[in-house]
């Protein structure tokens, strides 16, 4: 399976049906790596993208129905005040930008965006919101495995940064799964080359952090969204990351 992601400025555009008229911010840089994939050597260069303006192609869903109240596995997670969050990181089915194959997970970290990409040349697109240790992974890897309500473990790094999390620490087990914990309602866990990247897709039960840089965690979506990519997509879903 290729991974090459050489989209030129201009045909990316094309694809996403931005029109001469569109503002655009500056644009990302790019750059290019060599990762192992499937036994493989794979290259693989990320385009310099403009943030994205406007969908050429989405659904209008009800949004009261996506981000009200869900009852899932007995917590009961609460609406999104979505009237609140910028409508680009709605959930939304767009024209897709990356030129990746059907069924692969795309993160653009500087745009805060998530695809799934479709059959057909169209994508899911959630917001996210990117934390620290969201920035320091990119590449091709793998979904190895997910977990509904998993149990949050800061790593070692955090614990000696916050020593208020100590009592959550991988020695103590973990923050038991709930509303209040950091990894939400659904994690998804990626691996590279065999090894865990320590870099995670997971839910979020701060609203307010869609679309932004925050303090901590990988990628967050919101919870109603990480449920609904979880049940999109099997064990072994590649992923691409663009930093």
């Amino acid at each position: 399976m290729s991974f090459s992601t050489s989209l030129s400025r201009r045909r990316f555009l094309a694809l996403a049906g931005i029109g001469a008229t569109s503002t655009l911010a500056s644009c990302a840089s790019s750059g290019s790596s060599r990762q192992v994939y499937g036994g493989q050597v794979i290259e693989y260069r990320q385009p310099a993208f403009a943030p994205w303006s406007g969908a050429a192609y989405a659904d209008t869903p009800d949004l009261d129905i996506i981000y009200g109240p869900v009852e899932d596995s007995g917590f009961l997670i609460p609406a999104v005040p979505y009237q609140q969050i910028d409508s680009r990181f709605y959930r939304q089915r767009v024209v897709d930008p990356t030129g990746q194959p059907p069924g692969t997970i795309v993160v653009d970290t500087p745009s805060r965006f998530l695809y799934l990409v479709e059959p057909g040349g169209t994508a899911m697109r959630y917001g996210v919101g990117i934390g620290r240790e969201g920035f320091a992974w990119q590449g091709a890897g793998v979904i190895q495995w997910k977990q509904k309500w998993p149990r949050w473990k800061p790593p070692n790094e955090m614990v000696a940064r916050q020593p208020e999390l100590a009592k959550y620490s991988i020695e103590n087990g973990g923050m038991e799964p709930g509303l209040k914990n950091p990894l939400g309602a659904r994690a998804l866990y990626i691996f590279s080359n065999g090894e865990d990247t320590l870099y995670r897709l997971h839910g979020n039960p701060d609203w307010t952090s869609i679309g932004r840089a925050v303090s901590s965690g990988c990628v967050r979506l919101l919870n109603q969204d990480i449920i609904d990519l979880y049940d999109r997509v099997p064990n072994r879903t590649p992923i691409v990351v663009w930093q």
